[in-house]
């Protein structure tokens, strides 16, 4: 069995213009895996990127809209972000929840090069291959 690095690596090496995969705890804000061709993601860039998918899925702000939405339906509505596609002037980040891990969170970054399908495709192609390494 491959370990989540390796697997995170060949979803890099597999997308064109893809500079970084991850997997990130919603819990607890850690890499879970890593794998990149940037030299300037450093150990400490790559928490502080983590921290802020955190912040983006489950942060103090989704939280009170979440709650809003719970009192005006009468249910519950938690943990309701399943996806995130954000662009910057550079690149494209493809955001997913494990459909079966729900505190996981996959990313992969690409250069604005690559295929907006593509992107997604690996990034829900690759959830079999992630789950077993997922808490």
């Amino acid at each position: 069995m491959s370990d989540l690095n390796t697997i995170l690596k060949g979803i890099v090496d597999d997308v064109d213009g893809a500079v970084g995969a991850a997997v990130v705890d919603l819990n607890t804000g850690l890499l879970i895996g890593v794998a990149h061709n940037v030299p300037y993601f450093t150990q400490s860039y790559l928490d502080a990127v983590a921290a802020s998918a955190v912040d983006m899925f489950r942060g103090k702000n989704i939280r009170a809209v979440e709650k809003l939405m719970s009192s005006t339906r009468g249910e519950a509505v938690e943990k309701s972000i399943t996806e995130v596609q954000m662009t910057t002037a550079n690149t494209y980040h493809f955001m997913l929840i494990h459909p079966n891990k729900p505190d996981t969170l996959i990313v992969l970054i690409t250069t604005k090069k690559a295929n907006l399908g593509m992107g997604w495709s690996a990034v829900r192609s690759s959830t079999i291959d992630i789950e077993p390494f997922c808490p």
